[in-house]
């Protein structure tokens, strides 16, 4: 249970194991009809974010997370166009999708607005005014439900999912992925944080079974992100063309290169390497 006051905020995982942040100050709490959101200011990690007790973002951090979950199907997709965000209110996804200039459609679906405002009012660099790109189309609604109608088909399908509990479980059943699978173009890519394989080692073996029911080629690439602790997280990768996950390093540096984006933690170098999994975590999917 995690516990929270006006100077410091704990963080249990199941595992009976915890994180805990100095608190300057509260900027926002609220109970939504769905989700339980609270702002606060740290001295090292500036603001957080947390949704039902969970961390979701830092402004210290958040730039590891948003590259890896974005550039990555971006860079090895080479062409994209339409990119669907399932989740990701905060606008760190859509922030890092909109610097790829190939984008013409940007869509988010996130099912409680109060995530956008509260992150538009406290945690504006996030988004950096992306929500006012010409290109971005924002829809208040269930990703889950959203995907099952006729919404169009997209290159890309970003999952930027919260923990699979409370309104965030729907989104890693079998029957979610399977209509995500139905409104991905020929050749497209979808992607989506799987948790941390050491302390949720279930959620990766999970994402896993169920992706591979709908899709040819299922693998995960990991990035170390400080708040999201104990080791590494894991993104689920899924698509129909294998070719996509193993596209060449040189061939990344140059579209890497032509798109002349600013990145902290993302390279091509980095992009390649993301995919060797090692043993323990290799294990979960064997």
């Amino acid at each position: 249970m995690n516990w929270f006051d006006e100077a410091l905020y704990t963080e249990w995982s199941d595992q009976g194991y915890a994180q805990r942040f100095h608190v300057s100050r509260v900027l926002h709490r609220v109970k939504s009809g769905q989700q339980d959101l609270i702002v606060f200011e740290t001295p090292f990690f500036g603001r957080v974010l947390a949704i039902d007790g969970v961390i979701q973002t830092t402004e210290r951090d958040e730039f590891i997370y948003h590259e890896m979950l974005v550039h990555v199907p971006l860079f090895a997709h080479g062409a994209a166009k339409r990119v669907l965000i399932i989740g990701g209110g905060d606008g760190g996804a859509l922030r890092e999708t909109l610097r790829h200039q190939t984008i013409e459609l940007a869509r988010l679906v996130e099912i409680d607005r109060h995530v956008i405002d509260i992150s538009l009012q406290f945690l504006p660099g996030l988004s950096t005014g992306a929500f006012d790109d010409p290109r971005t189309e924002v829809v208040i609604a269930d990703g889950r439900e959203y995907v099952k109608g006729d919404a169009g088909r997209f290159d890309i399908i970003i999952i930027d999912a919260t923990d699979p509990i409370g309104a965030g479980q729907v989104l890693f059943t079998e029957e979610f992925y399977r209509d995500c699978h139905a409104r991905l173009a020929d050749g497209g890519i979808l992607a989506a944080q799987c948790g941390v394989p050491f302390m949720q080692p279930d959620e990766l073996s999970n994402c896993h079974a169920r992706l591979s029911r709908s899709f040819a080629d299922v693998s995960f690439y990991l990035a170390a992100i400080p708040t999201y602790v104990g080791g590494a997280m894991a993104f689920g990768w899924a698509s129909d063309d294998s070719r996509l996950r193993s596209v060449a390093e040189d061939v990344l540096a140059r579209r890497f290169d032509s798109a002349a984006i600013e990145t902290g933690y993302y390279s091509p170098a980095a992009h390649r390497t993301a995919f060797t999994l090692p043993p323990y975590v290799q294990s979960l999917l064997d």
